[in-house]
């Protein structure tokens, strides 16, 4: 166990290298390990489910339930599900069975996105809380609760008739409450949030729905409560190590059965971004936020292959089918990965054609144009945005806040704070603000390409004034300074730093 997490821990190191995200480098090493035919390891695959148990339900405490409601979400979602007789037909053509129900359930489970691999990916570049990252998000748990309905109507052995009870966790939320108020200390919390995901599993397996859905909704319980945030983020660097499980587990998947036929789900896949883009432009979005969400969703999710070794044991399914169930889903994932990281470079590269599809007139997701009427912008307000958006405005400065998370306009705009929505990002944002009379502009967004792309925008439109950046290790100072900010700020470091100045200085007065 110790060499293979060795092994791991360099293919991580190596991908990082080439600009990909470190789960690729876990993905790959897995499916080397199931072609030579590795036998896996029960640690390994209880690491897997922890992983995903852990993920899910700090998605969960970041999710609103009023968004999983919305119109956009259920009617993008129900469109979706007109490819489930097309999958359905597709898998019957290539032979991976003869028993047409059991087909059904298939392409059902299919139609699913994997929800693990979006959060992942969406969080590691700071765009959970971001439209598209919450459209995409809201989809995707719109189509969980759909097929596991349809699979219960169907009579799949997989599921129980009482799994849509999970949907109810989240009315549990005054009990959760007060048990979280229990907790007077960081490890107690840390405590309470795994036993919480856990919980949630395992009451999802007692009514026999998915245990990953339960966690989720689990989290859902505590969603947004005060607090609920520092537990998410104690519990961002434990359920890490468990995913490299989950990653190493859906490699050794992929076997050398079913080759063929499980390339042919991967191009297959291409029709999944279709029928979620299509939807949301004819609903007035923005191609680009179409877009970003349709590559999120392009994957085939880790259910897929829960169905397909049910299937097999039923006698329903050969290993010639389960094999290329799992080429289809780890091909997914290595295909999807990669897109769903460089999305808002791809966009920029077909933007001329995809905005063609826009509807005319005002967006949903419209970002704000010309004059601002404001000599300081904070891009971010999130904690170390909006101390300096208030810092500025204390000083007599006239001050406008910018952010990809409506949530965070909503709350800011109820506070009496001017902040728009606009995702940084975008360069059709800066494309289309007049910035003269703009003194300077504060990038404090998470991500350090969303700084990067920023900064690099705003110099190629000719902006003159002083851009500062935050910066969360020394080796982000140089991209930054080519990019053309002026001011880096290490909030870790320096914080730190002031601390013990305000010490000293105390000392010796």
């Amino acid at each position: 166990m110790a060499l293979l997490l060795l092994l791991t821990y360099l293919a991580g190191v190596l991908t990082v290298r080439l600009g990909f995200p470190a789960f690729l480098g876990y993905l790959g090493v897995g499916i080397a390990l199931g072609i030579l035919g590795f036998p896996g390891d029960p640690l390994l695959e209880l690491f897997a489910e922890l992983g995903v148990y852990l993920l899910l339900f700090t998605v969960g405490l970041g999710l609103r339930l009023r968004r999983l409601t919305r119109r956009e979400i259920w009617f993008t979602g129900a469109f979706k599900l007109l490819l489930i007789p097309v999958f359905a037909l597709a898998l019957y053509a290539l032979g991976l069975g003869q028993n047409l129900l059991a087909l059904l359930v298939l392409a059902v489970a299919l139609i699913n996105p994997s929800t693990v691999l979006l959060a992942r990916v969406l969080q590691g570049k700071g765009e959970l809380s971001a439209l598209h990252g919450q459209l995409a998000l809201g989809i995707s748990v719109f189509l969980d609760v759909v097929s596991l309905a349809l699979l219960i109507l169907i009579g799949f052995q997989g599921v129980g008739p009482l799994g849509l009870l999970v949907l109810a966790f989240p009315l549990l939320r005054p009990l959760l409450a007060r048990l979280f108020h229990l907790a007077l200390s960081a490890e107690l919390k840390l405590l309470f949030g795994v036993v919480l995901a856990l919980l949630g599993a395992e009451a999802a397996r007692f009514l026999q729905a998915p245990e990953a859905l339960g966690a989720l909704f689990m989290g859902l319980g505590l969603s947004r409560y005060p607090g609920a945030g520092e537990v998410a983020e104690r519990l961002w660097a434990l359920r890490e190590v468990f995913l490299v499980a989950f990653f190493l587990w859906a490699g050794m998947a992929v076997g050398p059965d079913g080759v063929l036929a499980g390339l042919v789900l991967l191009v297959l896949l291409g029709l999944k971004p279709v029928f979620l883009f299509l939807p949301l432009v004819r609903q007035g979005f923005r191609a680009r936020t179409a877009f970003l969400v349709g590559v999120g969703l392009g994957t085939y999710s880790e259910f897929g292959l829960v169905v397909a070794g049910v299937l097999q044991g039923l006698g329903q399914m050969t290993p010639q089918g389960v094999g290329a169930v799992a080429l289809a889903v780890g091909g997914s994932f290595l295909l999807g990965a990669p897109m769903v990281q460089k999305a808002h470079l791809l966009y920029e590269r077909w933007k001329p054609w995809l905005k063609g599809w826009e509807r005319p007139g005002l967006h949903p997701d419209e970002e704000p144009q010309g004059a601002l009427g404001a000599r300081w912008l904070v891009v971010g307000m999130g904690r170390t945005g909006t101390a300096a958006y208030r810092f500025l405005e204390e000083y007599g400065e006239g001050v406008l806040g910018l952010d990809s998370d409506p949530a965070k306009v909503e709350y800011h705009a109820a506070k009496g704070r001017r902040v728009l929505y606009g995702d940084a990002e975008d360069p059709a944002l800066w494309e289309g603000l007049d910035l003269n009379g703009v003194k300077g502009v504060v990038l404090a967004i998470p991500d350090l390409e969303a700084r990067l792309r920023a900064a690099r925008a705003l110099r190629a439109k000719g902006f003159a004034g002083v851009v500062g950046a935050v910066s969360y290790a020394r080796e982000e100072d140089g991209p930054l300074k080519e990019a053309g900010v002026d001011v880096i700020f290490h909030p870790l470091l320096e914080g730190g730093e002031r601390l013990a100045e305000r010490v000293l200085q105390r000392s010796e007065a």
